[in-house]
C-alpha cells in the first residue's frame, strides 16, 4: 500500500502580512491569495520494521529513525517531525512505522508558502492512511499549530489554508484563531487574463521569512504607527483586489499592487534591498504597472502585472539579472489525497 498526497503552492496578490499576530489579532486581517501549479508532494510507505524513515527528495536529506512516541525536534526535518509527533499524540496514540518521501516544486524560503504547504501535504497523507476525522478547516488549523506553536517557526496563518483549500480566496483573520475562507467565483476570462499578464519570477535568492516576520510582529507590539498603518493599507489592498477581481477591472490590478508594495515596504526592516529595488524599478520601466515580492519578503520570487503585449519585454529586461520566469497555472483544487 501507497499513500500519496499533494498540496499547491500559492501567489499572494493583496493584503500579505495581516495575518501575522498580534496585528490580525488587535486589528483582523484579511488576505487574497491564489493557489498554482506548483506543488508539495507526500508519499507514506508502510512498515512493519519498527523504523521511520524520511527522504526529503528535493533537498536529498534523509534519515532513519527507531519508530517511537515523540521524535526530537533538533533542528534536521522538524517539520515532518513534528507532524509525525502530533499525529501520535492527537490520534493514532502508539509509535508508527513507515518511509515519508516529500518533494516541493519550488525551492524552500522562495516566498510561495512551501513549508506550510508541505506540513498540509504530510497531515493530509496521514489523514488518508489512518482515516483520521479532519476536514479542511481542521486540517489547516492542525498544520498552523504544528509549524507555529510545536515546531516554533514565526509566520502567518494563510499558507495553511490556502494549500488545504485551493483556489482563489479572500480570507479573513481575526483572535482566538479564527479564520474565515471565502472562496471568489471569478469569471474564467478575467482568471485567464490575470493568468497572462501576471509574470512569477524567480530572483534565485531564498531567505529566512522568520526573521522578517519576528520584526513585523514587534514593530506592532512596540506601536510603531508607521508599521501599523502600512498593515492597515494593506488590508485595504486585499477588498480592492477582491473588488477588482470579482467586477473584472483587470487593468486596474498592477496599481494595487504597486499600491501595496509601497506600503509593505514600511512593515518590518529586510523586505527589500538594493537588488529588489532595482529589479522592480526596471520592471516598471518595461510596462509593468505593478508587482510585489512574494511571501515575508528579503528575496524568492517577485509577481509583475504586466498589461497588453508588455509581459514580453519585462521578462527580457528582468531575466538579465540572473533569475528565471517561472511557468504556472491557476489552480481550483486544494490538497488531494489518494491511495494505490
Amino acid at each position: 500500500m501507497i499513500i500519496r498526497s499533494k498540496a499547491p503552492l500559492r501567489i499572494g496578490l493583496a493584503g500579505g502580512g495581516t495575518d501575522v499576530s498580534p496585528y490580525c489579532d488587535l486589528f483582523g486581517g484579511a488576505i487574497l491569495n491564489a493557489t498554482v501549479s506548483l506543488y508539495a508532494y507526500a508519499t507514506i510507505e508502510p512498515l512493519d520494521s519498527g523504523e521511520i524513515i524520511f527522504n526529503v527528495a528535493d533537498r536529498q536529506e534523509y534519515e532513519k529513525l527507531d519508530s517511537a512516541m515523540a521524535l526530537p525536534l533538533n533542528g534536521k526535518l522538524d517539520l515532518l517531525k513534528g507532524v509525525y509527533n502530533r499525529v501520535v499524540k492527537d490520534f493514532s496514540k502508539k509509535p508508527l512505522s513507515f518511509k515519508l518521501t516529500t518533494y516541493v516544486d519550488a525551492p524552500a524560503g522562495s516566498g510561495l508558502g512551501t513549508s506550510s504547504t508541505l506540513v498540509v501535504a504530510i497531515l493530509g497523507a496521514f489523514t488518508e492512511w489512518l482515516k483520521l476525522p479532519l476536514g479542511e478547516y481542521d486540517i489547516a488549523h492542525l498544520a498552523y499549530e504544528i509549524e507555529r506553536i510545536d515546531c516554533k517557526m514565526a509566520g502567518g496563518r494563510q499558507d495553511q489554508y490556502a494549500a488545504t483549500f485551493g483556489g482563489v480566496n479572500f480570507m479573513e483573520f481575526s483572535k482566538d484563531d479564527k479564520v474565515i475562507v471565502n472562496p471568489l467565483r471569478i469569471k474564467d476570462q478575467y482568471l485567464s487574463e490575470l493568468g497572462h499578464n501576471l509574470v512569477l519570477f524567480y530572483t534565485e535568492t531564498s531567505r529566512l521569512s522568520s526573521n522578517i516576520i519576528e520584526q513585523q510582529s514587534k514593530n506592532v507590539t512596540d506601536k510603531n504607527q508607521s508599521s501599523i498603518d502600512a498593515m492597515h493599507n494593506l488590508k485595504e489592498q486585499s477588498v480592492r483586489m477582491k473588488e477588482a477581481l470579482l467586477q473584472g477591472h483587470i487593468h486596474q490590478i498592477g496599481e494595487i499592487l504597486d499600491f501595496g508594495w509601497k506600503h509593505k515596504k514600511q512593515m518590518a526592516g529586510g523586505i527589500t534591498n538594493p537588488h529588489i529595488d532595482e529589479i522592480y524599478k526596471l520592471a516598471m520601466e518595461a510596462g509593468a504597472t505593478g508587482g510585489k515580492i512574494s511571501g515575508a519578503g528579503g528575496g524568492g520570487f517577485m509577481i509583475f502585472y504586466c498589461p497588453g503585449t508588455t509581459r514580453f519585454n519585462v521578462i527580457k529586461v528582468i531575466e538579465k539579472f540572473g533569475g528565471s520566469v517561472k511557468r504556472y497555472a491557476f489552480t481550483k483544487e486544494g490538497l488531494s489525497t489518494w491511495t494505490i
